[in-house]
């Protein structure tokens, strides 16, 4: 088959196989591409065009041209005329302009200050994951609904026009470093086997933490001692944004 597609939905779920039953492992958000590798029953194969994620996604409508023109900024952005939410780094192509909104599908308005231009760039990495501050953890999420460890890093990535893995065990390969490091900075990428945090001072971290079950900024020193207690987990590497 491989046709491409895009989403057109706020979020959809991707499935580690053809049923819901199954663990969820990552998510789409709006107006990601995707191909569709083979139809089995209700469910679509689907390769991912930005991170390469194959998995399982419940038969729908999509569409296969969106150009997207601008992307969404905030954390979340009120879809007008609905009870719904597009999420961080969604991506749209404006289709009208009113006043302070503008129109993405058809009926369907958003804030114009919650969207930037396509190839935007955000430097402000502690911005973003801030941004992200108690949203609850949710093993594949991917939005403000519920996010992991490495969907919180990748997602910055992802805004800034730049291919970042899906997993931990992809991203430790990806990047260069070490694990000897002793003095932290701000922009310090730290990974155990399984985990990610990231440095947003020499003294603090944040991440998407499943024993807490939410995005939290802890003591960086603190955390590895707890990981190593609690989990028998080393840091495996260190590295920067």
């Amino acid at each position: 088959m491989q046709s491409n597609y895009y989403s057109i939905y706020p979020c959809i779920n991707i499935y580690e196989q053809p049923s819901t039953n199954s663990k969820i492992s990552s998510q789409i958000i709006y107006g990601e591409k995707f191909k569709v590798l083979r139809k089995i029953k209700n469910f679509y194969k689907i390769k991912t065009s930005y991170d390469r994620y194959i998995g399982y996604i419940k038969k729908k409508k999509f569409i296969n041209k969106i150009n997207p023109t601008h992307k969404i900024k905030v954390l979340k952005t009120k879809i007008y005329k609905s009870n719904q939410f597009l999420p961080f780094s969604s991506e749209i192509k404006i289709l009208k302009k009113k006043k302070n909104y503008v129109m993405f599908k058809k009926n369907k308005w958003i804030k114009k200050k919650d969207i930037a231009p396509i190839n935007k760039k955000e430097k402000n990495f502690v911005k973003v994951f801030k941004s992200y501050l108690n949203c609850k953890y949710k093993w594949g999420g991917r939005t403000y609904q519920g996010i992991d460890c490495s969907a919180l890093v990748q997602l910055f990535y992802k805004f800034n026009n730049k291919f970042f893995p899906r997993d931990t065990i992809d991203q430790i390969k990806y990047k260069k470093g070490n694990s000897k490091k002793k003095k932290f900075e701000i922009g310090d990428i730290i990974y155990w086997n399984g985990h990610v945090a990231v440095c947003i001072n020499s003294k603090k971290l944040i991440h998407a933490y499943g024993p807490k079950k939410k995005v939290i900024i802890m003591p960086i020193k603190k955390t590895i001692k707890i990981i190593k207690r609690t989990a028998n987990l080393k840091v495996k590497k260190i590295c920067k944004i």
